[in-house]
């Protein structure tokens, strides 16, 4: 993990968001490619959405269960976890890829999801994005 990784994990699990928004820069540009409704910039937006966070998720924990650095971009695989203050149950997880400049996260691409509550086996899921329900594995080929 990098050290700005590092840094950003502990400051979120000790909930100082003074030293979370210390290692985004100002113009810090957030998207959020499946949601393009989310996409941000500035550091105060970003600080606004955790100070929201902490508030709402008192228990909130991160976990990073991988990294790897390539050049400026920092790919992060997160489990983000927690009870919101109305009692349900906060857990995230995905992967968020950061460009990192000069010990500032100057931008972020995040792929982060709610986990499924009622879990929604495979089938299912294939029949919702496709419109077709798949056969049973190894019954059929497709042509």
């Amino acid at each position: 993990m990098t050290d700005v990784i590092d840094r950003l994990v502990r400051a979120m699990n000790a909930h100082q968001l003074d030293a979370v928004a210390a290692l985004i820069h100002e113009n810090y540009r957030s998207e959020q490619p499946t949601h393009p409704g989310r996409a941000f910039v500035g550091r105060d937006q970003m600080r606004a959405n955790w100070e929201a966070m902490f508030a709402g998720i008192p228990d909130f924990h991160a976990t990073v269960m991988r990294s790897v650095r390539d050049g400026d971009t920092t790919w992060t695989e997160w489990h983000w976890s927690g009870t919101r203050r109305d009692g349900k149950p906060f857990e995230v997880r995905g992967v968020t890829l950061f460009e990192i400049v000069d010990d500032r996260i100057v931008s972020g691409r995040l792929y982060l999801e709610d986990v499924e509550r009622q879990p929604v086996g495979i089938e299912d899921a294939v029949e919702a994005l496709s419109g077709r329900r798949p056969s049973t594995a190894g019954s059929e080929t497709c042509s």
